[in-house]
């Protein structure tokens, strides 16, 4: 009677985790990036990030039907460029984001054969610089600030598992000064970070 109570079991829990395997909770986003930061303006000073590209590694974990929890990587190189009384300054960095939060599927019919969706996250931004002597002011620190992430996005199946992504992600923050107060402006700015990849579900 124990054997079979054990065959039972072993037979109910390997057909639960193939049941969940069938409904592909989890996937994996690799997307290339836009990067436009809007102006700062404080302290006497004009904070101005130049306009670049990265990229974007997203794990998400479905929940339910209409909610996900997300994990996510981001990555970019530009140059913030200060503008006062004094003298220009520019500090070339690499920025760096790392962002976790919640993903809500919006209901839609099935015969568009697209998935659209609302994000939420937050995280940090850590802003690295890169030593250039010809494009980084001397004694600029890495420096990391607190971040919300705000957007959404659609999904677009192509063949079974794999799907096609389009999002936008506006990211709030608090303007770098890289440990150097004479460049800090001590004001909030906002990333515009549209992007699009491809999602693998698994």
């Amino acid at each position: 009677m124990r054997s079979k109570a054990i065959i039972a079991l072993s037979l109910t829990l390997l057909l639960s985790a193939f049941a969940a395997a069938q409904e592909n909770r989890s996937e994996i986003s690799l997307q290339g990036t836009g990067f436009f930061t809007k102006d700062a303006i404080g302290n006497g000073n004009l904070q101005r990030g130049t306009e670049t590209g990265g990229f974007l590694v997203g794990y998400r974990y479905h929940l339910n039907r209409w909610l996900a929890a997300e994990a996510a990587y981001g990555y970019d190189r530009n140059s913030q460029q200060f503008f006062s009384l004094g003298s220009p300054s520019r500090v070339q960095a690499n920025i760096h984001q790392a962002t976790g939060g919640f993903v809500v599927s919006l209901p839609t019919p099935r015969s568009l054969r697209i998935s659209p969706y609302l994000l939420a996250e937050g995280g940090a931004l850590v802003f690295d610089p890169t030593n250039n002597s010809f494009a980084t002011v001397a004694g600029a620190q890495r420096q990391s600030t607190g971040v919300f992430v705000y957007g959404g996005g659609a999904d677009f199946p192509v063949v079974r598992h794999i799907s096609l992504r389009a999002e936008y992600r506006g990211l709030v923050y608090s303007a770098p000064d890289f440990g150097l107060r004479n460049l800090n402006t001590n004001a909030v700015t906002h990333v515009a970070q549209p992007s699009a990849g491809v999602v693998f579900r698994f």
